[in-house]
């Protein structure tokens, strides 16, 4: 939504973003992402929207953050589509849920639980989140190059933090504790707060989205007693996602001949 010429939230404008971005959740990471950018520069900050533009291979590219969960990303999602975006990576981070996930790892997102409220208001639950084919290749392709530990596969995106770490806290706590157990015994492989929602609002826009998180933790390798890394420093995964969207770049170069 345009207001005296810029976006409501994002405080941007056609023009002052490449098609290509990466949205991270917290505006600190915004800066460290656009060192890898060629020309990069600092465009706007307004609420947790901060945006840097730049190029990679020639191509303009941006990051822009999009705060904590569905609702601020729907936001980003919807503002940077209308000025003018079609390709959205997101890099965050998660807790492992699957005992095979550890700190340190990466989990590229192939589908998304849709266990937060965001997303219904675009399309109803029988309708999946799922990202962008293309994107998720690249990005899987790229942690591999790069030589991370990386996993494929369905991720849970909620929307309470502290529903999920402290759900016997909670007055549905039974309910929290029999989805959680479902989500294990399905195989998902971890539990963030944002890809449910921008899986489904790209459909919907008819824009390409894809999703890589950095592993902290995995609560469920130390309660079941084994090994768990704690591992903060997403910097091997930041420039894994650049090299990623490289790939990506160079492969719809190729499919546009």
């Amino acid at each position: 939504m345009f207001v005296e010429g810029k976006q409501m939230h994002i405080a941007l404008k056609k023009g002052d973003i490449g098609r290509y971005v990466i949205i991270p959740g917290d505006p600190g990471r915004c800066e460290k992402i656009a060192k890898y950018f060629d020309d990069a520069h600092f465009v706007a900050s307004n609420r947790e929207y901060t945006t840097w533009t730049g190029t990679l291979l020639g191509e303009k590219v941006s990051v822009c953050s999009t705060g904590i969960g569905g609702p601020s990303t729907a936001i980003a999602v919807e503002e940077l589509t209308e000025c003018g975006a079609d390709t959205f990576i997101r890099l965050g981070t998660c807790g492992g849920i699957d005992l095979k996930v550890r700190g340190g790892d990466v989990v590229v997102a192939t589908g998304a639980v849709r266990q937060e409220g965001t997303s219904r208001e675009y399309m109803p639950l029988e309708y999946p989140a799922v990202p962008d084919f293309d994107v998720t290749l690249a990005l899987r392709d790229g942690m591999k190059a790069a030589g991370l530990p990386v996993h494929t596969g369905v991720v849970q995106a909620k929307d309470s933090f502290y529903g999920q770490h402290r759900p016997e806290a909670m007055p549905v706590a039974p309910m929290l504790q029999y989805q959680w157990q479902a989500w294990k015994r399905g195989g998902v492989l971890c539990s963030e707060m944002e890809s449910a929602a921008l899986f489904t609002v790209a459909a919907v826009l008819r824009v390409r989205a894809g999703a890589a998180f950095h592993v902290i933790w995995n609560q469920e390798r130390r309660d079941a007693g084994m090994e768990d890394i704690r591992c903060p420093d997403m910097e091997p995964t930041l420039a894994a996602v650049i090299e990623s969207l490289k790939l990506l770049i160079r492969r719809d170069r190729e499919n546009a001949r």
